[in-house]
């Protein structure tokens, strides 16, 4: 563990984007030798949609990072935060409970806040327009969106008191999962309902980016399935029946075209179509 430890408190940045750069690539071609949905789509010009916004997301998590050691540095300082007033205990379940804590505020906090406060549901819209979603779907977050997570995982650093190799961890599983749970890919049924009974399966995943509600508002979690169990959001669906997109966006001229998707969360939006 403290190896461990050690390798995240001083992760060179060369390995952080090959861990995101390597994890869509293990994906993408797992998918394309064995895709879940056979999509009638021209798959390069879908990966460019959305690794042009993988990209924005990168650039902006840098240039933001600093607040984020801040935060952790003032957390540490201060002896703020979950972690620093709870008892002493061993180095894996303090692991543990960060991570958990963390996943609660910067992946399904602030996912709920986003479906919830329409403001906000209007950046995290663009994510939802996908109707072919894969690995690449993943960081598919307008840059306004990326801002606004960036803003509820430093709220989480706060919260939990969090190390900054703490924080490395959690998002580097961050960035795993959410490529594992939006690949096109496919579990053996049992296999996967097992699994979501502790972490975000695919199958749980893909019911959130079911085109109608209640569906659409369900299953909000990224790492760990518990928090969508503990508050009620988890919804299941039957992973045939499942459309991907959004019933107020789908014409592909709106949501499969760069230009549009920028200016979503800025137009007004339509009652949704009939289908």
């Amino acid at each position: 563990m403290n190896e461990i430890i050690a390798y995240f408190e001083n992760i060179p940045s060369q390995h952080r984007a090959a861990i995101l750069a390597g994890g869509i690539a293990f994906f993408w071609l797992f998918e394309s030798a064995f895709p879940f949905f056979k999509f009638q789509y021209n798959k390069w010009q879908h990966a460019g949609i959305n690794l042009f916004f993988t990209f924005t997301t990168i650039v902006i998590n840098f240039l933001l990072a600093f607040i984020l050691l801040y935060a952790a540095n003032w957390a540490d300082e201060h002896d703020f935060g979950l972690l620093n007033w709870l008892p002493e205990m061993p180095i894996v379940m303090y692991s543990l409970v960060g991570l958990l804590v963390l996943d609660l505020v910067g992946a399904y906090a602030v996912h709920y806040v986003e479906h919830r406060w329409y403001p906000l549901w209007r950046f995290h819209l663009i994510h939802h327009t996908d109707t072919f979603v894969d690995t690449t779907s993943a960081n598919r977050h307008h840059p306004g969106e990326s801002v606004i997570r960036f803003i509820f995982t430093t709220i989480g650093v706060l919260l939990v008191g969090s190390p900054m190799w703490l924080v490395f961890a959690y998002q580097t599983l961050s960035v795993i999962f959410t490529q594992f749970n939006h690949a096109n890919i496919v579990l053996p049924r049992k296999l996967d309902l097992v699994l979501s009974y502790f972490i975000v399966s695919p199958d749980m995943h893909k019911i959130h980016h079911h085109y109608q509600l209640p569906y659409t508002d369900s299953n909000y979690g990224n790492i760990f399935s518990i928090w969508d169990r503990l508050f009620g959001t988890y919804r299941y669906k039957n992973r045939n029946e499942l459309i991907y997109g959004i019933d107020t966006h789908s014409d592909p001229k709106e949501n499969n075209a760069l230009g549009n998707l920028l200016k979503i969360p800025f137009q007004p939006i339509r009652k949704p179509d009939s289908v």
